[in-house]
């Protein structure tokens, strides 16, 4: 059903500014307006629920986490032989030796 609103031009303008800002069409956005004024959609009862379904959520139950054990333990390797190679370097800074050592490369 088609409804026609007059409304100021100024006020015209700042409909059409805020509906651009959240990507929505003039129509859209005046629905929703209507709507929470209405009590359809009360952004607090979405936050509930929303926050609701969170707290049963757990990543570690999934399929994905365990897919990825492999891909953790390979990251936590190169990041412990990357602080390995940091912490020999500082101590070779500290006795004013070069880094790398002659014929060695850092850890990759």
């Amino acid at each position: 059903m088609a409804v026609s609103v007059r409304m100021d031009p100024l006020m015209e303008k700042e409909l059409e500014l805020a509906a651009k800002r959240k990507g929505v069409t003039k129509s859209q956005f005046i629905i929703e307006a209507v709507e929470r004024a209405l009590g359809r959609k009360d952004p607090a009862a979405l936050y509930q629920q929303v926050m609701e379904q969170a707290a049963t959520y757990h990543a570690a139950d999934t399929d994905a986490s365990q897919a990825a054990q492999p891909l953790r333990v390979k990251l936590q390797g190169k990041h412990d032989a990357e602080a390995a190679d940091w912490l020999a370097y500082q101590q070779a800074k500290q006795r004013g030796e070069p880094w790398p050592p002659a014929g060695e490369e850092p850890a990759a």
